[in-house]
Formats: structure tokens, sequence, C-alpha cells
């Protein structure tokens, strides 16, 4: 790649204060470097879109998609598609200008379609997970953290809407895991391979 190359690739990324410990950390590992560090920013970037997910969910049950009857399944998966999508357009917009600022072989809109693939892959098996699985969670972890909430609020009951949420959350939580590394090895291989 020559300089004016390289010059013109930054000034369509991302410069972002998180590059500098970044790079420091990714340069410890001599010729993988330059992937340590595009892994580093990919889960920065995940970590950030878990966030927008999981803040997303959390307002969307309080208020206007609670999971509570009637269509208390249905409000659930709606609420976890939102907060997924808006957490998948978050996470190209990082990942095409701070993670893979070089990668511009392929025109956006193709990468975006191939991003937003993968994410729907993902956002399939997490949906399946965590409509399937937030009732028995909630049964379980409910009587593991409610010490916990009533040391914040004394004498607390949980009611089944409280289990539900909290079970939606735990099994997000575990579907978020798994959905960062599908995510990642699959962008990386697929929609960002023309990187070197």
């Amino acid at each position: 790649m020559t300089q004016s190359e390289t010059l013109k690739i930054r000034k369509i990324g991302i410069r972002n204060p998180l590059d500098i410990p970044i790079s420091a950390i990714a340069n410890r590992f001599g010729s993988k470097s330059k992937e340590v560090e595009r892994f580093l920013k990919f889960a920065f970037v995940g970590a950030l879109g878990a966030v927008i997910d999981a803040g997303t969910l959390f307002m969307l049950q309080a208020t206007v998609l609670a999971p509570v009857e009637p269509n208390k399944d249905m409000k659930v998966v709606v609420a976890s598609t939102i907060a997924f999508i808006i957490a998948v357009i978050s996470n190209f917009t990082w990942n095409r200008y701070w993670t893979y600022p070089d990668s511009r072989s392929r025109p956006i809109r193709r990468q975006l379609a191939q991003f937003t693939f993968i994410s729907v892959v993902g956002w399939v098996g997490r949906t399946i997970w965590i409509s399937t699985s937030y009732h028995w969670l909630g049964a379980v972890f409910m009587p593991i953290f409610l010490p916990e909430i009533q040391l914040l609020r004394p004498g607390y009951i949980p009611s089944e809407s409280a289990e539900a949420k909290l079970g939606t959350m735990v099994a997000w939580f575990i579907g978020v895991v798994i959905v960062m590394v599908w995510n990642f090895l699959a962008n990386r291989y697929w929609t960002y391979n023309d990187v070197v």
C-alpha cells in the first residue's frame, strides 16, 4: 500500500482515543499485531453494541413492550428485535470506519448487506434462544438474585413479569456472547476478507 493510499484510508477512518492503548497492546503480538488490533476494536464495538442493545431492550420492556399479557411472548420478541437492529446499525458503522477502515474493495452497500446477513443469522439464533429460554431462566435466576434485589428493595416480592424480564436479560447476555464470536469470525472471513 502506498503512502497516499494510507493517508486516504486515514481520512476515511474514524480516530478514537482508544487507538493508542489498543495499538500498544496489539504491538506486543509481533506479526499478528494487526489482527489482534482488529479483534480488540471489534470486541470494543461489540461491547458498545451490547450496551446499546441491552439499554434499548431494558427501556422497551420498562415502557411500551413490557412482557405482560396480552401477547407477552410477542412483546419479548419485538423488543429484542428492535434493540438488535439499533445495535447492528451502530456496529456496522463503527466496524466499517474504525475496525476495518482499509476494507474498501467492495461498495458499502455490499458490505452492509453481508454484515446484515451475518447479523440476521445471529439474530435468528439469538431470538429463538431468548424466546424459548426466558421463562425457565427467570425461574432459575430470580431466587439467586432475589437477596441482592431485596437489599435494595426490602420486602420485594417478584412478579411473573419481573421474572420474565430477568430471564430475558439473562438469555440476552448468553446470546450476545455466542453471537459476538459468530459475528467476528463470519465478518472477518467474509465481509472484511479483503484486508491483509
